[in-house]
């Protein structure tokens, strides 16, 4: 990255400050710790008020529905006496046709209130366009920064459906190919017009998604009489996760095992121009997944308000063609066609139910609206174009960047575990790392790094034992 670039970064508190209407470094405590409840209250909403603005907004109170056949199905194959329930919040009933606009609402809320002009975001994904579709509601000017092709200029498919959906909402689309510089230009930008941040990761859009947590905690015992036993989550930037396990615990569904699920795609870089076209999939895999659960605060504000790992019980993964098969199962079996995002969490709790008792219940936590680049045929194509093959077999067989293979039965469908304790060590080295050199970590800093690593203060003494040692 280059000078310039470290510049703009080196001044994002300062501009997030203007950007967003509150200072960051109010919530800092020590080089490593810092208040992030504290930061999540800053916006002063209540759920109750994040529930009116998102009812005012055409957002939230979406469907949740029991998925019977595909129940069916996984007890058809599973021991006897196995086999949970298993139902789905369907996110694509929101105006722009994914759980984004819960994060986009709030934003977009603040922004109106706080008299700014026009909001901008970082995004390749759903939340561009649902930015951009709340920003029209709201009478606002908007502008999306979009990683969109790599150095030949070609974009996958479902990127380019998703800038012509922004385009739709009437954005301005500013397209980039691949590289770091994604947040520089939005900082850029956010410094040039005055406009809000409508930031992934700022604690007004994590609040936003508190209230899909809270509603299918709501929904659940209202069907089943009690909280899902088992929520899975799609994970990528790490916000789905955050706010979905946040509004289940405001619902008081602590004993709900909040389960993340991402693409396997180890070995390409999610910068690379070479592998940038070969990933067959935008977002909730473990290009995203991985690197911002082990070290979140790389985004383009100071502290990020979406800490996965905070929240996550378990991580799993699964291939791409099981994911594929998922979605086809999903359409062809509950006449839902779906995009791929949340039919990552699908396939995984595919695997999950299967290993649990009848009487549990897993919640798929989201869909997404398909269109033609989001088509899964569309993104079978694209692959193949691009050199992988697609074929059918053994998932198992998959080889991210150079195959996808499509399980011929659906009791192929794996989910593979995440060593949390991995991810905890890493995280704790990369909190080490950033901070001052030779900063010696205090009571205070470990008490932090063990709530956001999800365990106790004795492991995180320990790890810090071990790379110290």
């Amino acid at each position: 990255m280059g000078g310039r670039s470290q510049e703009v970064l080196a001044r994002r508190g300062e501009i997030m400050r203007r950007a967003l209407g509150f200072d960051y470094a109010a919530f800092e405590r020590t080089p490593i710790a810092f208040d992030y409840e504290g930061l999540m209250a800053s916006h002063g909403l209540s759920l109750d008020d994040v529930r009116a603005i998102q009812r005012a907004a055409g957002v939230g109170g979406t469907p949740l529905i029991e998925l019977r056949n595909l129940t069916d199905l996984v007890r058809s194959y599973a021991e006897p006496g196995y086999g949970a329930r298993i139902f789905v919040k369907d996110e694509a009933a929101n105006l722009a046709g994914s759980f984004k606009d819960r994060r986009a609402s709030v934003s977009i809320h603040v922004a109106r209130e706080r008299g700014y002009e026009g909001v901008i975001a970082a995004t390749s994904g759903n939340y561009g366009a649902a930015v951009a579709s709340q920003a029209a509601r709201a009478g606002l000017k908007c502008i999306i920064v979009q990683e969109a092709f790599d150095s030949r200029h070609v974009g996958q498919p479902e990127i380019i459906e998703k800038s012509r959906l922004c385009e739709a909402f009437g954005a301005e689309v500013v397209q980039l190919t691949v590289g770091p510089e994604l947040f520089v230009v939005m900082l850029e930008l956010l410094e040039e017009t005055g406009y809000f941040a409508a930031s992934l990761y700022s604690p007004f859009g994590v609040a936003g998604i508190e209230t899909l947590g809270y509603e299918i905690a709501e929904q659940m015992r209202g069907l089943t009489g009690a909280p899902p036993t088992h929520v899975v989550v799609t994970h990528a930037g790490g916000g789905n996760t955050t706010g979905t396990a946040r509004g289940l615990r405001k619902a008081g569904a602590h004993e709900t095992q909040v389960i993340s699920a991402s693409v396997d795609l180890t070995g390409l870089h999610m910068a690379s121009d070479t592998d940038f076209n070969r990933k067959s999939f935008t977002t909730g895999h473990t290009g995203f997944g991985v690197p911002f659960a082990t070290w979140p605060d790389r985004a383009d504000v100071p502290r990020n308000a979406a800490r996965a790992l905070r929240y996550m019980d378990r991580y799993v993964t699964v291939s791409q063609g099981e994911v594929f098969y998922a979605t086809e199962a999903l359409a062809k079996l509950e006449g839902l066609e779906r995009g791929p995002s949340g039919n990552t969490a699908l396939a995984a709790a595919l695997a999950i139910a299967r290993d649990l008792p009848r009487d549990a219940t897993v919640v798929v936590q989201e869909t997404e609206y398909t269109g033609a680049g989001k088509h899964h045929w569309s993104q079978l194509a694209f692959a193949r174009e691009n050199g992988i093959e697609v074929r059918a077999g053994d998932p198992a067989d998959n080889v991210p960047g150079k195959s996808i293979v499509i399980p011929e039965r659906p009791e192929q469908i794996r989910a593979r575990d995440v060593d949390l304790d991995r991810l905890r060590r890493s995280y704790v080295r990369n909190a080490l790392e950033h901070a001052p050199a030779g900063y010696e970590p205090t009571a205070e800093d470990v008490a932090f790094l063990a709530e956001d690593a999800h365990t106790t203060p004795e492991a995180v003494e320990r790890i810090v034992a071990e790379l110290r040692g």
